[in-house]
């Protein structure tokens, strides 16, 4: 299973947040089986939003995209992803009361914050999505997710969007298996070693220089068989001093 994740926000861009969601969304779904293929930040641009979920969801078996859901001027991505398969923004009623419930609880909460900003929701710009997706309701906040087709659309905040991954997770998986080799060799020791093993064995290898007094090499393949006869081929060939099967 092939993904690609698609975060957006001008923020991410500036620098001002950190894309923590990117890291986090690839971990799970390489743990799950799946490849990441693509990961690309945009801004809040709805046209270059709907472009690029429209080209990837031909491209690829799923794209999640987090940020830019919700009720602000800036968050145009549930409308673009209704661009990207031409359809309307509608309420479903569910989702219209838990986003009701949402701000009741908030305000019962929070009476000062409330009483000092004048705050006043429109609930339908909260709860829109687009005509025909699947609503996932948030648990950890205001703005739904949703899924329409192969495309998974979750909030920016990172509690939200993981609380939300959780609920569709076990829609994402794959073959792939890897493990993981630590060595004290310096990476250019070792370029022999890696071209060998790639034409001996269908595997793909990442080699991950690092800092520390440790270098890390990944061993990726669609069974288990293929990654543990290209790791004992390594073994024979570089230093190992520690492995994890991932």
């Amino acid at each position: 299973m092939e993904v690609a994740i698609l975060t957006v926000g001008d923020e991410v861009l500036a620098g001002d947040t950190e894309n923590t969601n990117a890291t986090w969304l690839a971990g799970r779904l390489t743990a799950a089986g799946a490849s990441v293929a693509r990961i690309l930040t945009v801004p809040d641009d709805r046209d270059l939003i709907a472009e690029t979920v429209r080209e990837w969801s031909d491209r690829f078996d799923a794209v999640v995209v987090t940020g830019g859901l919700g009720g602000t001027h800036d968050d145009v991505t549930a409308d673009a992803i209704a661009d990207a398969f031409d359809r309307d923004l509608v309420v479903a009623p569910a989702v219209r009361e838990d986003v009701i419930e949402t701000v009741a609880t908030y305000r019962e909460r929070n009476p000062d914050l409330v009483e000092a900003h004048d705050l006043d929701i429109d609930v339908d710009a909260w709860a829109a999505l687009p005509e025909g997706s699947r609503p996932l309701v948030n648990p950890e906040g205001l703005c739904p997710g949703c899924v329409l087709g192969d495309v998974y659309a979750f909030p920016g905040v990172p509690a939200e969007m993981r609380a939300l991954f959780e609920l569709v997770a076990g829609e994402f998986g794959g073959d792939a298996l890897s493990t993981t080799l630590y060595t004290p060799q310096p990476e250019g020791s070792m370029v022999e070693a890696l071209a060998g093993v790639r034409e001996r064995f269908d595997v793909t290898v990442g080699s991950y220089p690092s800092s520390g007094d440790r270098n890390r090499l990944k061993i990726t393949a669609e069974d288990e068989a293929t990654v543990d006869a290209a790791a004992a081929w390594l073994h024979e060939r570089i230093d190992v001093v520690e492995e994890n099967h991932d």
